[in-house]
């Protein structure tokens, strides 16, 4: 599968006293003060708005945040994020740079204050969802957005899989238009994850759902030589080979279909490693007491909550012979301390090795960044569900509306 095949990268565009529209994705999380939490995000699309700068284009950014479903949300403004990009581009262009915000996002307002810049100036608009036409992927809504930019730029891989006003409708109205430098980057590595990295090459896999996951592994299963689950992905293959799980969070549904995956990769020669020991609980809560017993010896009130001690130790040794890791999934609730281990043991292993490792997914991504390891990661992905869709093999609406004729 050809990634960037019809793709512009946007170094290719003349960009130089032009309305550049830039969607990024600006989607981070809010504080309980209403301000931002984590910023990496806002962060990660620096690159992109200052080439745009340098060039000496307009900058126009338009993103989403929060579901304020199709409705003026004050809490749901973009202006917390509008001061905190305001504060990076200052540092990140050694001076004073102001961030323009107008009240809406469409329309004569935010048409007068592009106008009203000069180039190399920076406009934000106000949140894309407080407009039902967004996420109806509505044309006109997506050709009043045109209206105020002369070139288009998708730099919002995680909003990609999206068939969003946006990200698909507005492609068709911009004659010049290309991938930013986030979404090349993004393609780029998930393009030699498809294809044929060093080896040997390992997934790693958990969270809660299997159904999650199967198409992923499904399509990476002749690359890899073998696959580590946790979480309740390894819950649920575990029921399928009759271990006793207790009250562990499966899928009942998918243990049938579990078995038959084993099954494919047991004839395709690749190992997949389930936790030999678990942490388990009555509950996932940061005072239950907790025990670590063999994987085939779960209490029936009891929940798997997290891998072992011993499985932690042979996901390292595993993984410390790596040269390509992808992993997505936490090895179990990460978010409460009791069960915190063997995510911190997996992170731990793959950032101590010296394999390209790319992390991938929201959960494990915020893993990673609590455990503040994400430094020592070689790709950290911004893409969320849009990084599994791709290594599915699915097309995503926000990079079709990118791809030229050939």
């Amino acid at each position: 599968m050809d990634l960037l095949r019809g793709i512009r990268k946007m170094e290719d565009l003349l960009l130089e006293g032009r309305r550049v529209l830039i969607r990024v994705d600006f989607g981070v999380p809010l504080a309980p003060d209403g301000g931002i939490a984590d910023d990496a995000r806002i962060q990660a699309a620096i690159p992109t708005i200052r080439h745009a700068i340098d060039q000496g284009a307009k900058v126009v950014l338009a993103s989403h945040l929060g579901r304020p479903r199709g409705r003026r949300t004050p809490e749901l403004s973009m202006l917390p994020v509008a001061e905190r990009l305001q504060e990076l581009l200052t540092k990140e262009m050694g001076k004073e740079m102001e961030v323009f915000l107008p009240d809406e996002s469409v329309g004569d307002g935010p048409r007068k204050v592009v106008m009203e810049r000069v180039d190399g100036e920076v406009v934000l608009v106000e949140n894309l969802r407080f407009h039902p036409e967004e996420e109806a992927n509505d044309n006109l809504f997506a050709q009043k957005l045109s209206a105020i930019a002369d070139v288009y730029v998708n730099d919002a891989f995680g909003a990609c899989h999206r068939p969003h006003a946006s990200v698909s409708a507005v492609a068709k109205y911009f004659s010049e238009k290309a991938a930013g430098l986030l979404v090349m980057k993004e393609l780029s590595v998930l393009t030699k994850l498809l294809g044929t990295p060093d080896g040997p090459y390992f997934l790693v896999v958990g969270g809660e759902r299997f159904s999650d996951k199967l198409t992923c592994m499904n399509s990476l299963l002749g690359r890899v030589r073998a696959i580590l689950a946790g979480g309740a992905v390894a819950a649920t293959m575990m029921a399928a080979k009759g271990v006793p799980v207790g009250r562990s969070r499966i899928e009942a549904d998918k243990v049938e279909t579990a078995g038959n995956f084993l099954s494919r990769a047991k004839l395709r020669g690749v190992d997949v490693l389930l936790p030999v020991d678990v942490v388990v609980a009555r509950e996932a809560s940061d005072e239950a007491p907790t025990e670590v017993v063999a994987a085939d010896r779960v209490p029936e009130d009891a929940m798997i909550l997290d891998i072992g001690p011993e499985t932690a130790a042979l996901f390292g040794s595993t993984l410390s012979g790596a040269r390509t890791v992808f992993w997505n999934g936490p090895m179990g609730v990460f978010e409460r301390r009791p069960f915190l281990a063997g995510t911190e043991a997996v992170a731990k292993a793959i950032a101590r090795s010296s394999a390209m490792s790319v992390v991938g997914g929201t959960n494990t991504v915020a893993a990673v960044a609590k455990l503040v390891l994400t430094p020592f990661f070689k790709h950290v992905s911004m893409g969320g569900p849009a990084t599994l869709l791709v290594l599915e093999g699915r097309e995503l609406p926000g990079l079709e509306a990118l791809r030229e004729a050939t």
